[in-house]
């Protein structure tokens, strides 16, 4: 009777090993098709797509549920590569989505910045920087040009400019030296205009009304 209880309680745990190593393996499978479709993307995290951000947009092209040409930053040089790497055939981009654009970083003029922080709290990479009613900055490196912190701005402060020639799409897993070694230039914002008065990290007045 033991031993059919020790046999029986050996084979449910062969089983249950195997079903745990196979599942890491199939687990890592999809992981590396994901993380290959996200290195495609061009980490722009401005959910043109349909989803918040470049990885849940490659989770959903690897599950089927999305299809390849959702990303108007990709272009069609992105549904190209989403293509190639999948084994689908190319098709046009989804313009409804939005159209492709160069490169771009925003800018904020700090004559016309309140301090009011709704930029900081829609920027998905954490590129604004500042504090409530102290002007805000972008961090030119880690801008990816989304757009998402204009719609909120309540004084319309915030430019978009093109970024250099010869500056690429971040990958992931670049560092910041890596962003640095691409020779981005931080743009400043202009200085007061008619000499008037140099307000940086002065406090701002709330616009009421």
């Amino acid at each position: 009777m033991w031993t059919g209880i020790l046999v029986l309680g050996g084979l449910a745990l062969a089983f249950g090993l195997g079903l745990g190593i196979a599942a890491r393996y199939w687990q890592a499978d999809d992981d590396s098709v994901v993380e290959q479709i996200n290195s495609i993307l061009p980490q722009t995290q401005c959910a043109q797509c349909g989803y918040p951000g470049c990885r849940p947009y490659a989770q959903a092209i690897a599950s089927g549920e999305a299809d390849i040409n959702q990303c108007p930053p990709g272009g069609e040089s992105g549904v190209k590569a989403l293509a190639e790497l999948l084994g689908r055939e190319p098709k046009p981009l989804d313009t409804e989505r939005g159209e492709t654009k160069p490169p771009i970083v925003a800018v904020i003029d700090e004559d016309r910045c309140i301090g009011c922080t709704l930029c900081i709290q829609a920027c998905p990479v954490d590129a604004i920087v500042g504090a409530s009613r102290l002007m805000h900055t972008v961090i030119a490196d880690e801008c990816t040009g989304c757009e998402l912190c204009l719609p909120p701005c309540p004084v319309d402060c915030i430019d978009l400019v093109e970024r250099p020639d010869d500056w690429r799409w971040p990958r992931p897993g670049d560092s910041v030296g890596d962003a640095r070694s691409l020779d981005l230039q931080v743009i400043d914002s202009p200085e007061p205009a008619n000499g008037g008065e140099d307000r940086r990290n002065k406090p701002r007045t709330a616009v009421h009304g």
